[in-house]
């Protein structure tokens, strides 16, 4: 089944009619402003999200909350059919969820708008790759999109602590009608991502018309190279340093970001190449450096980075992949597979575990261990408690992957403590989805 049609062909149609010819949408003047979705129905033993992007929004939740029963009892509520009509709006969320005795709970859930400033920044990325519109308009959030758009600023998925609840039975934190409505809300969101970018300001039909005004203005743009630019500050000369003995002249501020990722010049010249020398090898890893210094300088200008530990530095390994992720030339990519000694099937194995995970996802393809006594002891408890009031699958496990034998649905435990779904297709396992910290969430749908 796919991830984009989760409740079958005879639920798909209600939501293209909403979207299409008004349904339950509300309007103000000529755009919409509201959209509501029916209650769907049960959904037990299957997972709530097959999308990345699902997954992510999912994540926000579990490690928001400071009780996970009650995130636990509200997955539950959502699997028993418990959320009415969902109303997505920008800003918020709100259903009402019922309690198994019948109390009706109004629940909302609040989530940042972006201002006038981060769309604009965000349409800019996406008119800039022909391939992100596409996806968008197919549905699909593509991971490189949302990459882009965190350097430069715009969080796409919520973080930790962005989904704000609001409900009626007096929890100040999340409580079981929030996280059932949160869980309902990924379903939603498998189906179609520009119910995320409703809530954070844009329905659809805006949000294309504005897409078409940015490329149009791409294309109108002149095409000759740009004048270079003086920089902010050119710094402080030495000599003035020493000359002011001991009162050391203000030091110059950070430097501005860019209005884009700057474009390496062409290596296509009239002369041709150097004998050995892979042009498009060396175009893409300059274009590659540019990106990457990009999003460094983007984190580094970022409130608080100050605080946050600097990541671990990548092997040459996971380097590889990195930029395997992307490489659109085979024959670059045919180069960074034999460097990792992987052939071209395997590195596009290596590639999907990078885009749900990035060296963590990595590992969990390529990690086979074996978790000590302490770590067993805490995965088994995790799986009780993340089955504790319903029937719980069968697990079969292999060090630190447990099989549910004949669905050809897998977890496997990362070193980092958190559970990645592996799906059996063709007779191979292939990550199926982001990890989670609760392997209920986890567990992919069977194939």
């Amino acid at each position: 089944m796919n991830a984009h049609e989760p409740y079958g062909e005879e639920e798909h149609g209600p939501y293209e009619e909403h979207e299409e010819h008004g349904g339950n949408e509300r309007h103000e003047g000529h755009e919409p402003y509201e959209r509501t979705f029916p209650a769907l129905p049960p959904a037990p033993g299957r997972g709530f999200a097959g999308t990345w992007w699902g997954h992510a929004w999912l994540r926000a939740l579990e490690e928001s909350a400071l009780d996970g029963e009650q995130v636990r009892q509200g997955r539950r509520y959502a699997r028993s059919g418990a959320v009415g009509a969902v109303s997505v709006r920008p800003g918020g969320l709100t259903a009402v969820v019922r309690d198994r005795d019948g109390t009706a709970h109004r629940t909302d859930v609040l989530v940042q708008e972006f201002t006038d400033a981060q769309w604009d920044r965000l349409l800019g990325l996406a008119a800039a790759e022909s391939g992100y519109i596409a996806a968008l308009l197919d549905r699909e959030v593509p991971p490189e999109l949302a990459e882009d758009a965190s350097a430069a600023g715009v969080e796409l998925l919520p973080g930790v602590g962005e989904l704000d609840p609001r409900c009626d039975c007096g929890e100040w934190d999340h409580c079981p009608h929030s996280a059932a409505l949160c869980y309902q809300v990924a379903r939603l969101l498998d189906h179609d991502p520009f119910v995320l970018l409703l809530l954070r300001g844009r329905a659809r039909r805006r949000l294309v018309e504005e897409l078409e005004e940015h490329s149009a203005a791409r294309a109108r743009e002149p095409r000759e190279p740009r004048e270079p630019r003086e920089p902010d500050d050119v710094g402080v000369p030495a000599e003035a340093v020493y000359a002011a003995q001991g009162a050391l002249p203000a030091l110059p501020g950070p430097p501005r970001l860019p209005e884009a990722v700057g474009q390496p010049p062409t290596l296509d010249t009239e002369g041709g190449a150097e004998a050995g020398l892979d042009v498009d090898a060396v175009e893409f890893l300059a274009q590659a450096a540019a990106a990457e210094a990009y999003g460094l300088l983007a984190r580094a200008l970022a409130p608080g980075h100050a605080d946050h530990a600097l990541p671990a530095p990548l092997t040459a390994a996971e380097d590889a992949v990195r930029l395997a992720a992307r490489a659109c030339h085979l024959r670059v990519r045919s180069r960074l597979a034999a460097a990792t000694g992987r052939d071209r099937a395997g590195l596009a194995l290596a590639v999907r575990a990078w885009e749900y995970g990035e060296a963590p996802g990595l590992a969990a393809l390529d990690d086979d261990w074996t978790p000590d006594r302490a770590t067993l002891t805490r995965a088994r408890a995790a799986l009780a408690a993340a089955w504790a009031d319903e029937e719980a699958p069968v697990f079969r496990r292999v060090r630190a992957r447990w099989t549910e034998p004949d669905t050809g649905r897998q977890l496997r435990l990362g070193r980092e403590g958190r559970w990645w779904p592996y799906r059996r297709e063709d007779g191979r396992w292939l990550p199926a989805g982001p990890s989670a910290a609760d392997p209920a969430t986890a567990l992919p749908e069977p194939p």
